[in-house]
């Protein structure tokens, strides 16, 4: 009887488990490292959701992809390697030997320079395992200038990398990082 209610015990423990990196927010940086907005990554059964939200941008549509390696160093971005391709597909999801798994489809930024979105990554995830976003030094995203095309190779003819975020467990753990709990006490004192 205690083997059994053991046993019960672990499987709701372990069904109860949630992935410690979902959702992960990604600070969004241009070539001057300034923040320009966010990406933000959550865990769904088979894939991942991406919300965007940016702003800096000229208007017109602009190339995303996810690149290999977690590294923005500016002012080109190039430290992100390629697109994150574990799988060695061609690049475009109009690609018929396509797509890469960091391939996503392009944003529109308004008049205002701004642009929010929602996409979903495919065969991806953020826990450990094949094809996890996390492995190692993680990966980043990026927003190109230009819009990708969808087919040209490598990189859709998206033009130079303008935005970069690092999507890395580093980055989990920092959002994780306690607070100080008298910050709340100093802003109630100044009201």
């Amino acid at each position: 009887m205690r083997f059994f209610l053991l046993m019960i015990s672990c499987l709701f423990l372990v069904s109860c488990q949630q992935n410690d990196y979902s959702p992960l927010t990604v600070p969004l940086y241009d070539r001057a490292n300034d923040t320009v907005g966010t990406a933000t990554f959550t865990e769904e059964a088979d894939s991942v959701s991406v919300k965007i939200a940016v702003e800096g941008l000229k208007p017109g549509l602009h190339g995303v992809h996810i690149h290999e390696y977690g590294k923005c160093e500016s002012p080109d971005f190039q430290s992100a390697g390629s697109h994150y391709n574990p799988e060695g597909k061609k690049h475009g999801l109009m690609n018929p030997n396509g797509a890469h798994l960091g391939d996503m489809p392009n944003i529109e930024a308004g008049e205002d320079g701004t642009a929010e979105a929602e996409f979903t990554l495919d065969q991806v995830t953020l826990s450990e395992g094949k094809y996890s976003l996390l492995e190692e030094d993680g990966t980043s995203i990026i927003i190109h200038e230009k819009q990708d095309d969808g087919v040209s190779q490598p990189a859709g003819n998206a033009g130079e990398r303008i935005i970069c975020g690092k999507i890395t467990g580093k980055v989990a753990e920092q959002e994780k990082q306690p607070t100080d709990p008298t910050e709340d006490n100093e802003k109630t004192e100044e009201e």
